[in-house]
């Protein structure tokens, strides 16, 4: 994965001869994520595929979060900057799954298991989050297993 964090590294001069503020700060703040997990006690020295984009999905989900906050307290603009860094941090993620795909991969998981129904959720829940980590979000899974386990 230190591809990943070279690339970052490589974007981070060019935002700033673009001088491109807000890719700038998204980018500085994905490198000291990135350099925070390689340096964290009991890190080997390395960062992993899994973890880097745990890391980048967590940074995006904080900036939404916080971008919805911004709204409710009537502060669009800096809503509107908090978006920005996510769509900025979204371009590092793989390509997430498209709803017909992620469908099919929880009917897929649903046989594997054997699960029946509603009670069955945290059976694939568990193997469905570590199977489909970092090609959609985990609330995008929980919602397609709830709709496919009422069936």
């Amino acid at each position: 994965m230190n591809e990943l964090f070279d690339k970052v590294s490589g974007d981070i001069k060019t935002a700033m001869l673009a001088r491109d503020k807000v890719a700038l700060e998204a980018l500085r703040g994905i490198k000291k994520e990135f350099l925070e997990a390689k340096t964290a006690k009991g890190s080997d020295g390395t960062l992993h595929d899994d973890v880097a984009v745990k890391i980048l999905q967590k940074m995006i989900k904080q900036r939404k979060e916080s971008a919805q906050i911004y709204s409710e307290q009537n502060r669009p603009e800096l809503a509107e900057s908090e978006l920005a860094e996510a769509a900025v941090i979204e371009k590092y993620l793989p390509a997430q799954m498209t709803d017909a795909e992620l469908e099919a991969a929880v009917a897929a998981i649903i046989a594997q298991v054997g699960a029946f129904g509603p009670q069955d959720m945290g059976k694939v829940m568990g193997v469905a989050s570590k199977q489909l980590a970092g090609k959609t979000e985990g609330r995008l899974i929980s919602e397609k297993v709830k709709a496919l386990l009422a069936k």
